[in-house]
């Protein structure tokens, strides 16, 4: 197929709108433009992706690939959208199967290598896909270094991922080992330390004081 559309968000402020990422290639001279209100880092999303598709052994389609971030009213910025415009030329052009991505919504950064990394809003955007307008629950693929974040959400179906590849094959899989694992927040443990006078160096007369209103209850101001 030659098109190709994929799940996404924005951030604006606390709220992260839905954003459709929508590539499709055509015949003709061959370029690569974005469309959608992108701003600067989104546009230079064009070297990021094209680098980091031959640089994991996949072929930059020799066409006309456009790139369209709806709706086009919603400002688009940081470099979030460069996995799922990866993987969209990846489905046009027929690279990877198409038919289980509309399950998922992606961000991430690539690095011209093809390695994920992390973006801003990670729990913004987790919360946001739990009060979707459709009312669809989908899987969150996302960079590994921003999945305790985006995990903090109750029952969220996140999936992280270290690079494009891994991602490319947890669709590709036919072994289920190459799948992407789901992850689970995981919270540091309590701490039930509290300062102590005794760490305090000196001071004995205010610390006495300190000690007779406490016991006291009398205020200290």
């Amino acid at each position: 197929m030659s098109l190709a559309v994929l799940k996404s968000r924005a951030l604006a402020g606390m709220d992260a709108p839905e954003v459709s990422v929508e590539v499709h290639l055509a015949n003709g001279l061959p370029s690569f433009t974005i469309v959608g209100l992108p701003d600067t880092e989104v546009k230079e999303a064009r070297d990021r992706v094209r680098a980091a598709l031959q640089n994991g052994g996949f072929e930059m389609p020799s066409r006309r690939i456009t790139v369209n971030l709806a709706p086009a009213d919603l400002p688009k910025e940081s470099g979030r959208f460069d996995l799922p415009i990866a993987l969209g030329i990846l489905a046009a052009s027929s690279q990877i199967p198409g038919d289980q991505l509309n399950r998922y919504e992606f961000a991430g950064e690539l690095s011209l290598s093809g390695q994920l990394r992390p973006i801003r809003g990670a729990l913004a955007m987790s919360l946001a896909m739990r009060g979707a307008s459709d009312g669809k629950r989908r899987g969150f693929i996302l960079p590994l270094a921003n999945a305790d974040e985006a995990a903090l959400v109750a029952d969220a179906e996140i999936y992280p991922a270290r690079s494009l590849l891994q991602v490319c094959a947890h669709f590709a899989a036919r072994d289920p080992q190459a799948a992407l694992p789901r992850h689970h927040a995981t919270l540091p443990p309590a701490c039930f330390h509290y300062p102590d006078f005794a760490d305090v160096k000196g001071q004995h007369q205010a610390k006495r004081a300190l000690e007779v209103a406490a016991v006291g209850g009398h205020s200290v101001l």
